[in-house]
């Protein structure tokens, strides 16, 4: 609506049409917090690891047999103590994980 239009309404009318625009912002600001809200939460969606198989142990401590290694990551201290004391490795290895 041009300038003159709108001084031409009455109060009614102009307090109507403010009633129509705001109820309209509204509606508008109330869909773009929604659409902003989904793709946030889309941005923030933990991303799932992929799937390891599950490794077996390799190694078994004679003292505690409780205690394996699987040969992945560090070293266990039992198995470092064993080797420092002259041990070998195929001392330790499990006999099914061998094959």
């Amino acid at each position: 609506m041009k300038k003159p239009e709108l001084e031409s309404l009455s109060t009614d009318k102009l307090w109507m049409l403010h009633e129509a625009v705001a109820a309209t912002l509204a509606e508008r600001l109330d869909a773009e917090k929604k659409l902003l809200e989904q793709r946030l939460k889309l941005l923030t969606a933990p991303k799932s690891r992929r799937p390891y198989p599950r490794v077996l142990p390799k190694f078994r401590n004679p003292n505690v047999p409780s205690e394996t290694w699987a040969g992945r990551g560090k070293q266990p201290r039992w198995l470092r103590k064993q080797l420092k004391s002259g041990k070998r490795m195929d001392d330790f290895r499990i006999a099914s994980a061998a094959a």
